[in-house]
């Protein structure tokens, strides 16, 4: 889910590159997707060796690039190519430059990534276009709480092993912040300094490893880019509880002007409005981990999260969930789903017919709405599909299973079942476990998703982008959560 919060930016200090700096003419981007369109992130750079392609950064004035020191171990003789969509096949609007200064911080500590951060001198300043343009940096004073909404772009693998396949076109992915203390809490008391910033999706439902190390992490306000963060490390990929770290760009705002003595980068003040909920964070007493491995041909994961309980002598189980490797869709209202889209999406029949929608939570669980069942439930006239598309006609990745129990909520408002399956699905493009929500408070604006099969437009499934509201306070007690009225036909449950 995106996580749409009010924020205000404000201008401060003066510099050529400011006055140009974070515009994208060509980006109108709203809700994320994969493939990012030429000329969408014109600050992204990628920095290649005769081997190719290592890390990623982003342009901050004319001859000027940002990266991660964590890049630089040994790395001689780079090029900086920009305006760079693709790293195979036709690119009509790149420029290459190499490299005539590397600059790491001088307090970049390689085994727990602080101060993770360099400065690329280029051998030319470049020309600015639609396709070759600066990002503002975020200022000293900036900051940023928990689900302020952030973009990740790269080149990077898209999966643990998995690589970006041909023709390798810059990805982008949308991802929340995670507020230090809360990041701080999955990777180890101690392990996220202040000179860090965490992003990525604790609940699941984006697509992860997108995002190249040394690449920015950015934010948009008034038609402006902000980058407030560096792709700097992860534990693994994708998995459960560790959001993606990034070093804290306003953090280094002094670093960065004594190095650039000329054309200074634009900085801007990235305020976030009202309380940060990152404050009222408490940890529970888990151990450390080592901390994770920052590779300079992988992207930093921005990983999901489920209810997993984490044990004070173990780390936790990696549970695959909140994965839709088929869904990629940019939609604002309600459209006709292609098969894979909601892999998690099951349909609960008697005698062969829909009667309701439910989601696979677990390999054997799937939740639904009380109200769909008698009270006492009777389990063997109940069948679960999964994998289907259409309630007409044939579907060819669907499974259909038994349920041996239903087990119905008895806290009071509550309208909760929930259905045991008699064995394991098949986990595969089509069938999918979603990730469940471990009682975070969704604001009002939250950007979310239904689906279900209608009883319109020939049984397919449907999906709708919708958004949280207020609910009224008899709804609220009950731990509801209210979105606006669907404008077309209503999905069933």
């Amino acid at each position: 889910m995106q996580l749409l919060l009010t924020i205000s930016v404000l201008f401060h200090q003066h510099s050529q590159s400011k006055n140009v700096c974070g515009r994208a003419n060509l980006n109108n981007r709203v809700v994320g997707g994969q493939n990012a369109p030429p000329g969408f992130w014109p600050w992204q750079v990628s920095l290649q060796e005769s081997s190719g392609h290592f890390c990623g950064g982003s342009l901050i004035n004319s001859q000027w690039v940002l990266t991660a020191a964590h890049c630089f171990p040994s790395a001689s003789d780079v090029t900086v190519v920009l305006g760079l969509q693709s790293l195979e096949g036709s690119n009509p609007n790149n420029v290459s430059r190499t490299v005539t200064t590397v600059i790491v911080h001088p307090n970049y500590n390689s085994n727990t990534k602080d101060n993770d951060i360099a400065l690329l001198q280029l051998s030319s300043p470049v020309t600015f276009n639609n396709y070759i343009t600066p990002v503002c940096l975020a200022s000293t004073n900036s900051t940023f709480y928990s689900g302020v909404n952030t973009w990740v772009t790269g080149w990077g693998t898209i999966g643990t092993g998995v690589p970006l396949p041909d023709p390798e076109t810059l990805q982008e992915v949308q991802v929340p912040i995670v507020g230090n203390i809360q990041c701080d809490c999955n990777y180890g008391a101690g392990s996220i300094t202040d000179n860090m910033l965490c992003a990525g999706l604790l609940e699941g439902g984006k697509d992860s490893c997108q995002g190249d190390s040394g690449g920015p992490l950015v934010i948009k306000q008034n038609n402006i880019w902000i980058q407030a963060g560096v792709v700097s490390f992860g534990e693994g990929c994708a998995l459960p509880n560790y959001p993606g770290v990034y070093t804290r760009v306003s953090q280094y705002q002094t670093w960065i002007n004594t190095q650039i003595t000329t054309n200074k980068p634009g900085f801007i003040t990235f305020t976030s409005n009202g309380t940060d909920s990152d404050l009222n964070v408490s940890c529970p007493e888990v151990p450390p981990i080592e901390t994770g491995t920052a590779s300079t041909n992988t992207t930093t994961p921005l990983p999901t999260t489920t209810t997993t309980t984490v044990s004070t002598t173990t780390k936790p189980t990696a549970v695959v969930c909140g994965s839709a490797t088929l869904n990629s869709r940019v939609l604002n209202g309600s459209s006709v789903v292609s098969e894979g889209q909601w892999p998690w999406m099951a349909s609960l029949q008697k005698n062969g017919q829909h009667v309701c929608g439910g989601t696979l939570v677990s390999l054997d669980s799937v939740l639904s709405d009380a109200n769909c069942f008698s009270s006492p439930p009777v389990a063997s006239e109940w069948t679960v599909v999964l994998g289907r598309l259409k309630q007409n006609g044939s579907n060819h990745f669907e499974v259909s299973l038994d349920v041996t129990n239903i087990t119905l909520s008895n806290q009071t408002g509550s309208n909760v079942a929930v259905l045991q399956l008699s064995t394991p699905p098949p986990l595969n493009n089509y069938i999918q476990p979603i990730c469940l929500d471990n009682g975070r408070t969704f604001p009002v604006g939250t950007t979310c998703w239904a689906a279900g099969w209608s009883s319109g437009r020939g049984g397919v499934l449907q999906e709708f982008q919708t958004s949280v509201l207020e609910c009224p306070t008899s709804t609220a007690a009950n731990g509801s959560i209210c979105t606006r009225r669907f404008t077309l036909e209503q999905v069933n449950h």
